[in-house]
């Protein structure tokens, strides 16, 4: 009899033991909690992210977000999704130093898949955390007016830069910010597909990581967060660089420390700093709730960049 009650003894320590951690943790989060409340975050969500597998995490780190006082805004991609929906359709697509070719047959797919099974999927997910999540693309309310992305490139032959038609490939030239203020204001969580508005009605296919980037700014965001598949920014070593100045992301960028896919992203985190973000930040989407430990931990994750 005392042999049991010594073992239920040391098994109910070792519980309490376990609810303490629990309750450190809590107390570690509250100085960032407060330093984040009635503050945006907005979170582009996408790429090896969007994996079935930590789907989960992601709606629940957002949830979590909006419960603690954030006011969190999702901005979400799909390429595989796309090209995989236009190879079933026997639809061609190419790219352009990175970027889709979208002409008009595949700009209604485009505006299908983001608009409607990506976004709607992300929403369920976030509801059915326990969150009230809208889905939006930049064309409701105008919220992202576009124009046509130009872009040159040099002929091989003439050495001289000719223009590229990209077809219906857009950038922000204008983000109305009222629209998203509004669910801001209540509850609601809003999810954006990067879809765009033309001057005259057209749909324009935006780079994701740019709407974020441009929402980011027109809200005053308190972070962007580019979730990705890699760590975050590498030295020449491969390891992981915490911490960025502008001035510093520029100078890798120049001697080819940063480079590939990653400049596109680190010249996004910029652009959204000098807007007037407080900070960007490049973080691997695959581990599971990466947000959490990015926003409510004193050692954070992946790589932030600021002005100073």
């Amino acid at each position: 009899m005392a042999l049991q009650d010594d073992v239920g003894q040391d098994r109910n320590m070792r519980v309490l033991a376990r609810w303490r951690q629990t309750a450190r943790v809590l107390v570690e989060a509250l100085p960032y909690i407060l330093k984040y409340d009635h503050r945006t975050i907005v979170v582009k969500y996408g790429g090896n992210a969007m994996d079935d597998a930590i789907a989960d995490n992601f709606s629940q780190d957002i949830v979590l977000m909006k419960q603690t006082g954030i006011d969190p805004v999702v901005v979400h991609g799909g390429g595989p999704q796309i090209g995989a929906m236009l190879k079933k359709l026997n639809i061609s697509s190419a790219f352009i130093d990175g970027l889709r070719v979208t002409d008009e047959a595949a700009i209604g797919v485009v505006e299908m898949v983001l608009t409607g099974t990506i976004n709607k999927q992300i929403v369920s997910g976030i509801n059915k955390a326990g969150g009230k999540a809208v889905g939006i693309s930049g064309k409701d309310g105008n919220l992202v007016v576009a124009r046509k992305l130009m872009r040159m490139k040099m002929d091989p032959q003439t050495l001289e830069k000719k223009p590229v038609d990209l077809g219906y490939v857009g950038e922000p030239e204008k983000v109305n910010p009222e629209v998203l203020k509004t669910f801001i204001a209540s509850d609601l969580i809003p999810v954006i597909a990067p879809i765009g508005v033309g001057r005259a009605g057209e749909t324009y296919n935006i780079n994701a990581d740019t709407v974020a980037g441009s929402v980011a700014s027109a809200v005053n965001a308190a972070r962007l967060i580019l979730l990705t598949d890699v760590e975050g920014v590498l030295d020449r070593d491969g390891k992981l660089i915490p911490h960025l100045t502008v001035a510093e992301a520029k100078k890798l960028i120049e001697d080819g420390t940063i480079s590939g896919g990653m400049i596109p992203k680190i010249e996004t985190a910029i652009d959204a700093v000098v807007g007037g973000v407080d900070a960007a930040v490049i973080l691997d989407g695959r581990i599971p709730h990466v947000l959490l430990l990015e926003l409510f931990t004193e050692h954070g994750a992946g790589t932030m960049i600021t002005r100073e």
